[in-house]
């Protein structure tokens, strides 16, 4: 596929600072990021943010890794504790890696359009091209399985739902909306249904008709 600048079309790719991809684990939203930058010629960013976001304030990237879309404190009121006497007690790291995270985030964006992957940038930034991948159960179970190898589907299955649990409660917490509610997003997408090179094909579809259409 084609390398597309973004400055075609007088202005039609709309990508604000950026394109943002929530998925369910085993859609494929991470190899779908990679190939939309890679079409579009924007960098790409996941897991890179750890080490940015580490170094930006000093914590070790193994603390960043453990608590990379994962929260520490569940109660809304206990969070509210630890911020409003965060001078006594220790601000919750998993708050403290958002805020770092966040900020990395808000930075590159700055430095021009790119495809970030998770982590909330969808309600960091303000004016993101906002995509969730989705997928049917059995067949996220089937992709992670031929990925890593494994024949055991219960437990690839019971890995699944952690992880999305994770992810959603993640998303809840630091943004008060519902992840994977389809409102909160420009363009939502079952992998299952065209896989990921069917998806990158409606995403730059999509794109190239952002401020083309009628108000």
């Amino acid at each position: 596929m084609r390398r597309m600048r973004l400055d075609e079309r007088k202005g039609r790719y709309l990508l604000g600072k950026g394109i943002t991809i929530s998925r369910e684990f085993g859609s494929g939203g991470r190899e779908l990021g990679v190939k939309l930058a890679g079409a579009l010629g924007i960098p790409f960013y996941d897991k890179e943010l750890i080490s940015m976001a580490a170094d930006d304030i000093n914590i070790a990237e193994e603390a960043f890794r453990y608590y990379d879309e994962h929260i520490e404190v569940r109660d809304p009121l206990d969070r509210q504790f630890y911020h409003a006497f965060s001078e006594i007690y220790q601000v919750p790291m998993s708050d403290q890696i958002f805020v770092a995270q966040s900020n990395v985030i808000r930075r590159l964006a700055s430095h021009g359009p790119c495809v970030i992957v998770g982590r909330c940038a969808d309600m960091v930034l303000a004016d993101s091209v906002n995509l969730f991948i989705y997928s049917k159960m059995k067949d996220r179970v089937k992709r992670m399985l031929r990925l890593e190898g494994g024949s055991d589907e219960k437990e690839m299955e019971r890995r699944i739902r952690e992880v999305d649990r994770k992810r959603r409660d993640y998303y809840q917490y630091y943004t008060g909306n519902t992840w994977g509610r389809a409102q909160n997003y420009h363009l939502c997408l079952e992998s299952g249904l065209v896989g990921v090179d069917g998806c990158l094909r409606a995403v730059i579809a999509y794109l190239g008709e952002l401020g083309g259409g009628e108000a």
